[in-house]
């Protein structure tokens, strides 16, 4: 056992066979306060020399004794790896954080004095342009602020799968890893199409996880018989996709991406039956795909009398507004078995009722009915959510996840398990930055060493208990380390009990009634179970003790006695008395639209609703628990999906994020002024706070783009001439800010391409998207009007990155666009006013031709989405300019910017006697 995976953090060993170091002594105190001399120490130190050396002999005969078992030496500090943490965190290099943080702090010091001399050395003869400059300059720093410290203390962390399967999943033993429900979340299988979420559910089905504990719900918030139908054709064609996965460790288990990639497939397969078996299972595939492409343009033109089943009876969801929860067990009770015979994971279709009157809240409505319904089916204790368009590309990524939130020393307090997401089909300049490299692997690094990463809506697994609004449970304080019986590094026995009789104490009673407690709770019915609740108990913790009775439960989590009696088990499981069919009928209970009234749910319990952007909000809550998250980053990607490739529809993506932090920035949870006295720490608030302010950035971004055209046009500039000294403030500000991103591109692993995108794609959507963002959002809590929610198109083209040139307007496009057009005239204006007042006039000039070249640069990628391929240039882009650029030359005309600058006449004597 000894060769397997890494060994860190060894508890030391002392032979026996060499005298044991005595620890220092103060001469003023009694031997007796040390424990030397008498009969308990010597007692207990010849017995655990004898375990030393016992253990020592073991080890060097190579014996095979079960450490887990019940035995004399289970309390030896064991160093086999069953007994070894799971993961571990990897700090940052000194040599390169050390340095970052010092350009951090000197770039603070330089932009005080770089504000010193922007205020006292305003403008006059351009008051105006130098005042808002300098208002924009402000805001910048501070949304640096808000950005930068958050990345104060980076980690990386490290997972020891091999750990796992020895302590939780030995070969030939039931496996003790704990269950997990998958949640797939679809609303219009017309935006996205039910392959993308059949190779979803397949690539979860097929997962390298023991098939009992996993179970799969679709949520259908768009009550589709297309996706109904879908996933009935998907069930089929799991019980022979998922065992040909298995038999020869298929990566990645999403069929459409696995048959997609252009490797040697051959390679490290030596299974002779391999190349048949893969080209029958991909025309299997190819026929599934062709099933599936029926029933969608079998969709296309809806009957007037509606959808009818196969039976005859009417589709319940022909009226998508106004129909009755419905629930299908694809897989799992009867009839969940492959081609070679064994189970297959559960795979359940779940569409909530919907009913005119109700608020239904979108997405979080939607997984918060998830919630429900697998906690009375199946009740794991742990949760994956997962977009339709986002598969499993890692077959062991749940693993992954379990190393942290089944680790006896860190797993109690972790909420949620975050995963960066990663895309496919993506074009290698990612001219949009839809990758988001600078996001994932340098602000999520950042956070994890804080209170941890924050939720981001896909790829996370949860903690049951956290989303139902508990408190994260205390740190013990760890056991005294002066005890007298043992060496400074152990923790015996006594250090757990009474110090001065060296006695273990009793077990305490509250332990014994929670025992108690769960037991009837497993067996029992749900009302007796409730019944039997006693205040006080663990395992229910602080906000738990004080729901004591049945009335106060319900009305916390709804009027379902099931339900809630399923939140009071922490491990998960289900009522073994209930049936099956009073399961069902309970779970179509808990999905009706009126449960949530007048309850905790999306207040306290669950996704909270107020936001479009639900993830920021429930990671936001749960953090101010108390609780922690965590960043895991495999090898190899855990999850992959779509992201949008043409710029209209990535900016509506950032509209919609956007929109939904200036919701959370109107509500009652804006990290402001929420959460104060909780669980949450300062630079995680920093964070949050950064995620929620950032469209407002829009307004001093627009204006400070705008400048450098008007500068240009007006022959004005929002700086004095400078001197030497601020010369030097200026170029140390420059520096500063390139030298913290090469560095941070150092310890992160960012390639500059990315880092660059990033700061690109910052400008394009903070001109538009942000902007428009803001004025909604300002318009939806002042005046009421609600703005619809778009899916972003998840299908494209057979045709490689040709979404990648589909251009559709869009009014988020006219901002960047008059931008663009303002500092390309600006630049012409500033360059021919130059050569038509002479050399004199270059040296000015300069300044404000970069500040325009900076926004043009920034905005490159923006032009290039609207000129698209080349020779195609669309009509509305040409209409535009030539309406643009016509109003400023009549302007510019106007203004004559040629005529010299003079108040009158310049009256001199030629010197000619004209008389």
């Amino acid at each position: 056992m000894g060769g397997r995976g890494k060994r860190i953090h060894p508890l030391p060993y002392a032979d026996p066979n060499l005298p044991v170091q005595p620890r220092s002594m103060d001469p003023s105190k009694d031997l007796a306060a040390y424990g030397y001399g008498s009969v308990a120490w010597k007692e207990r130190m010849e017995s655990w020399k004898q375990k030393q050396e016992s253990l020592h002999q073991m080890r060097n005969d190579g014996s095979g004794k079960d450490w887990n078992g019940d035995n004399d030496d289970a309390d030896l500090p064991l160093m086999d790896e069953a007994r070894q943490p799971l993961s571990r965190k990897i700090p940052i290099s000194s040599s390169q954080i050390n340095p970052y943080r010092m350009v951090i702090i000197i770039r603070l010091v330089v932009l005080g004095f770089f504000f010193h001399y922007r205020v006292m050395h305003p403008v006059h003869d351009a008051f105006a342009l130098w005042l808002i400059s300098v208002i924009c300059e402000i805001w910048f720093a501070m949304s640096w602020i808000l950005d930068q410290f958050p990345k104060w203390f980076p980690i990386e962390r490290e997972t020891y799968l091999d750990r796992l399967s020895l302590r939780f999943d030995k070969e030939g033993q039931p496996s003790q890893l704990a269950p997990i429900d998958f949640f797939v979340s679809t609303v219009d299988p017309l935006k996205e199409p039910p392959l993308v979420t059949a190779n979803t559910v397949l690539s979860i089905l097929a997962v390298d996880y023991p098939v009992d504990k996993i179970s799969c719900y679709v949520s259908d918030d768009g009550a589709a018989m297309l996706t109904f139908e879908g996933l009935s054709e998907t069930s089929e064609f799991a019980k022979k996709w998922v065992p040909f996965c298995k038999n020869y460790c298929i990566e990645p288990r999403a069929p459409e991406w696995y048959f997609q990639q252009k490797i040697d497939y051959l390679k490290d397969k030596v299974v002779p039956n391999f190349v048949r078996e893969r080209r029958a299972m991909k025309r299997e595939y190819e026929e599934f795909k062709v099933r599936i492409n029926a029933l969608v343009a079998k969709a296309q033109k809806v009957p007037d009398e509606g959808w009818t089943m196969q039976d005859g009876t009417p589709w319940p969801g022909n009226n998508v507004r106004d129909h009755p929860g419905m629930i299908q067990v694809f897989l799992g009770q009867s009839g969940g078995h492959d081609v070679d015979g064994h189970e297959l994971p559960r795979l359940v279709y779940v569409s909530r009722e919907k009913r005119p009157g109700y608020n239904h809240h979108k997405k979080a409505g939607a997984m918060n009915a998830l919630v429900r319904v697998s906690a009375v089916l199946t009740n794991a204790p742990y949760m994956l959510n997962l977009d339709c368009d986002h598969y499993i590309n890692n077959s062991k990524a749940i693993k992954e996840a379990m190393c942290f939130m089944m680790d006896p020393l860190v797993g109690k307090k972790v909420c949620y398990v975050q995963f960066p997401q990663r895309f496919d089909g993506i074009d290698r300049h990612d001219r949009y930055a839809n990758r988001n490299v600078v996001f994932f692997d340098i602000n999520m690094k950042g956070l994890d060493g804080i209170q941890g990463p924050i939720y981001v809506g896909t790829g996370c697994v949860f903690r049951r208990q956290a989303l139902y609004g508990y408190d994260a449970p205390k740190t013990k304080k760890p056991p005294s380390r002066t005890c007298n019986c043992w060496p400074k590094w152990c923790f015996c026995c006594c250090c757990f009990g009474d110090r001065k009789t060296k006695k273990k104490t009793a077990e305490p009673k509250t332990e014994k009634k929670t025992r108690l407690f769960f037991k009837k709770a497993e067996n029992q019915s749900p009302a007796y179970a409730l019944s039997d609740i006693e205040e006080g108990a663990p395992g229910v913790e602080t906000e738990k003790a004080g729901i004591v009775n049945q009335q106060k439960l319900e009305k916390k989590f709804g009027q379902s006695s099931v339900f809630v009696a399923s939140t009071l088990l922490e491990n998960g499981g289900t009522l073994k008395i209930a049936s099956p069919a009073s399961l069902l009928k309970e779970a179509i209970h808990v999905i009706s639209c009126g449960y949530e009234d007048k309850t905790d749910w999306g207040k306290e319990i669950g996704w909270i609703y107020g936001s479009v952007t639900e993830d920021i909000l429930t990671g936001f809550k749960m953090h101010c628990h108390g609780w922690r998250s965590i960043y895991c980053i495999p090898k190899r990607p855990a999850f992959k999906g779509s992201a949008p490739l043409n710029l209209s529809d990535r900016l509506h993506q950032v509209l919609r994020w956007a929109l939904g932090s200036v919701e959370i920035f109107f509500s009652n949870h804006c990290p402001l002024w929420y959460g104060y006295g909780g669980g949450l720490k300062c630079l995680e608030r920093f964070s949050y706070i950064n995620s929620i302010v950032y469209p407002f950035t829009s307004i001093p971004l627009l204006a400070y783009c705008t400048l450098p055209a008007i500068c240009l046009l007006t022959g004005k500039f929002i700086t004095p001439e400078l001197t030497n000294v601020a010369s030097l403030w200026f170029m140390s500000l420059f520096i500063c800010i390139f030298t913290t991103g090469i560095l941070e591109m150092r310890w992160s692993g960012v390639a500059i391409d990315d880092w660059w995108r990033n700061e690109q794609f910052w400008v394009i959507g903070g001109v538009s998207a942000h902007l428009f963002a803001l004025f909604q959002g300002l318009l939806k809590v002042i005046a009421g009007v609600d703005t619809s929610f778009t899916v972003t198109s998840k299908g494209g083209d057979d045709e490689e990155f040709s979404e990648l040139y589909t251009f559709k307007w869009t009014t988020l496009l006219i901002a960047p666009t008059t931008l663009l057009l303002l500092n390309f005239i600006g630049v012409v204006a500033g360059i021919s006013n130059a050569i038509n007042n002479g050399y004199e006039s270059w040296g000015p000039l300069f300044g404000k031709l970069f500040f325009a070249f900076w926004v043009i640069v920034h905005l490159y990628p923006f032009l290039k989405g609207l000129v698209g391929r080349q020779n195609r240039t669309p009509t509305i882009v040409i209409v535009w300019s030539i309406l643009l650029a016509s109003i400023f030359s009549l302007l510019w005309v106007r203004v004559d910017p040629f005529l010299a600058k003079n108040d009158g006449p310049v009256l001199e004597e030629c010197g000619l006697d004209c008389n």
